[in-house]
């Protein structure tokens, strides 16, 4: 039987450790509640920069919830390579901690309920938006399916439509509580401090609301650069199709929280929503 396309991980050694008793190690020192109560929520927002920088808010988030057998990645593209809304349906992903299959089934049920995402890999290759999240899911959970998606374009409409389309194939595959939505995006980037949380707190508080259509108007009136708006704004289409009622911010700091210089920062927050 011949093999699946196996992608393996392109930033290992640069976000987070590359062997994985490191990898195990860096991320449960960045774990600040080793004993914190899990919840059963339907998605959750992550930031995606090098674990030095990020990894504290992204563990702590992931540390508080049960971890679905099927994650739906979704993220931004920061290369510019592929279609502006791209899936991969095949293969499995491989970090220093194991490997993570695609769930094909999912993927191409996804792909039936949407007119914009096409099944392509080559916004996949060189992205790190999805792959820095897989370690710290596989670090609570080794043996899940999941299915890529990264988004290029912020066309709210579309962004709606596409997040609406996802529910749908979730709800037809009979899979509303054993799918877990999580959205990969950093804040504002390489402000001063108090400028990047103030600009931060206006679109935290957009998605605390469970409104995409707030989100992308604060991201224009205030210009916030959040790379992930867009698979942010996704999420929020799809989990409000699936009923949910409440988000929950579970920390923010930047990076200058961790550097001490706070004249250039990028803001992280992690969120979950049930």
């Amino acid at each position: 039987m011949e093999r699946a396309k196996l992608r393996k991980p392109a930033f290992a050694g640069q976000f987070y450790n590359a062997t994985a008793p490191g990898l195990k190690k860096e991320i449960e020192i960045l774990i600040s509640d080793k004993n914190a109560v899990k919840a059963n929520v339907l998605s959750c927002m992550l930031p995606h920069a090098g674990y030095m920088y990020s990894g504290r808010v992204a563990a702590d988030t992931v540390s508080q919830i049960n971890i679905k057998d099927r994650v739906i990645l979704l993220g931004p593209n920061h290369t510019g390579y592929g279609v502006p809304f791209s899936l991969v349906s095949e293969g499995i992903w491989q970090t220093p901690l194991g490997e993570v299959q695609i769930d094909t089934t999912l993927a191409r049920e996804i792909l039936k309920h949407s007119r914009y995402l096409k099944d392509d890999s080559a916004a996949h290759m060189y992205e790190h938006s999805l792959e820095v999240e897989l370690p710290i899911l596989q670090y609570f959970k080794p043996d899940f399916k999941f299915v890529p998606v990264i988004i290029l374009s912020g066309e709210i409409n579309i962004l709606k439509e596409i997040g609406r389309g996802i529910a749908a194939a979730i709800k037809e595959s009979n899979l509303e509580d054993s799918v877990l939505i999580v959205a990969s995006s950093d804040m504002t980037h390489y402000e001063p401090q108090t400028q990047a949380a103030k600009k931060d707190r206006q679109a935290i508080q957009a998605i605390l609301e469970l409104n995409e259509d707030k989100l992308s108007e604060e991201i224009l009136r205030y210009n916030i650069s959040m790379c992930g708006y867009a698979p942010v704004a996704v999420m929020l289409a799809a989990v409000k199709s699936l009923g949910a009622k409440n988000a929950r911010l579970v920390k923010y700091q930047t990076s200058g929280d961790v550097t001490g210089d706070l004249e250039s920062v990028v803001g992280y927050a992690g969120i979950i929503i049930n």
